[in-house]
């Protein structure tokens, strides 16, 4: 357990970058906190193939390069980054107490930046299948189906991006869409389509992940004629949107009816002391820089209210 009598000025739920961060402002600001990684650092940007649209970065590879760059420059700032699952935030006191699976932390101020996990299908064989060529990360797991055909499913920029990545890595990339057109920035939409072993499945919806012990194939629907048909892959990859990662929130905080949290323009929720940054937040453009931003807004404001609040913060321990 961690220390009861300690107080820190800022507890960070979540180490993507939005949390990574808050934790170079507030540690370079003074204020003593702690991040709390939930999803092994770097959270979705781990996944990113390539970042090539953040301001600034050129030539870095993967997200997880530059994870492991903002990890390292807010520890030299004396942020502290340990990994925790987070259960609960009592906020019926006087501090705020994160509750996590080994420790718990107190704290004068909350920044969540939680981030959200990919949404499932939730079509018949998708969860027994999940690991078995079922798959929510062409990065982690593309290179396992090389010299075969996959399946992708989504229309969306990260669906795009994650199907660009395996049209280099496999051997054909089906892209599976329920609308006539695709959502994706046209940029990423160019660089998919001008690849020799792509295709696109227009107006289908997938009814089912076919196999027994590993994916055989998807049937598919086409929403305008009604035909279904059996399409051969060996991996189905799924993007189809993001689901919060705020069930620890309930009754805590307002939140829409999707789960994300709602904010005002300085990151505040509807707890004057708990603020949300990046995926995790209503209305985001979920994009890293935008993540970047809300992360550096809300421990702005939040060095404001301490120092309001506390005149004599940093003397008092």
């Amino acid at each position: 357990m961690t220390d009861s009598a300690r107080v820190y000025d800022l507890v960070v739920i979540g180490a993507g970058p939005a949390g990574l961060a808050a934790g170079i402002y507030a540690g370079r600001g003074g204020l003593d906190v702690v991040l709390l990684d939930m999803m092994g650092g770097g959270g979705q940007v781990n996944i990113i193939d390539r970042v090539e649209n953040y301001p600034g970065v050129v030539g870095l590879e993967t997200g997880m390069a530059l994870s492991e760059i903002m990890s390292k420059q807010a520890e030299s700032f004396g942020a502290a980054i340990t990994f925790d699952e987070v259960q609960g935030i009592d906020a019926s006191g006087d501090g705020l107490v994160v509750t996590g699976s080994s420790a718990s932390y107190t704290a004068k101020a909350v920044l969540v930046a939680s981030g959200a996990g990919h949404r499932m299908l939730k079509a018949p064989g998708e969860g027994r299948l999940s690991g078995k060529g079922v798959s929510y990360c062409a990065t982690c797991d593309g290179n396992f189906f090389r010299g075969k055909s996959v399946a992708v499913v989504g229309g969306g920029s990260s669906a795009v991006m994650e199907a660009i990545y395996l049209t280099r890595v496999v051997d054909h990339v089906t892209l599976i869409h329920r609308r006539d057109k695709l959502r994706a920035e046209k940029v990423l939409q160019d660089r998919f389509f001008a690849a020799k072993n792509s295709e696109v499945i227009w107006d289908s919806t997938v009814e089912e992940i076919v196999g027994d012990s590993e994916v055989e194939g998807v049937r598919i629907k086409n929403a305008k004629t009604g035909e279904s048909r059996l399409l051969d892959v060996a991996a189905v990859f799924i993007f189809v949107g993001l689901t919060p990662n705020t069930g620890f929130l309930k009754g805590v905080v307002d939140l829409d009816q999707h789960g994300f949290i709602k904010t005002d323009v300085h990151m505040c929720t509807s707890h004057p002391a708990i603020f949300a940054a990046g995926d995790v937040r209503a209305d985001s453009a979920r994009q890293i820089g935008t993540a970047v931003g809300d992360g550096i807004t809300a421990t702005v404001k939040i060095q404001e209210k301490l120092d309001t609040s506390t005149p004599q913060r940093r003397h008092e321990s």
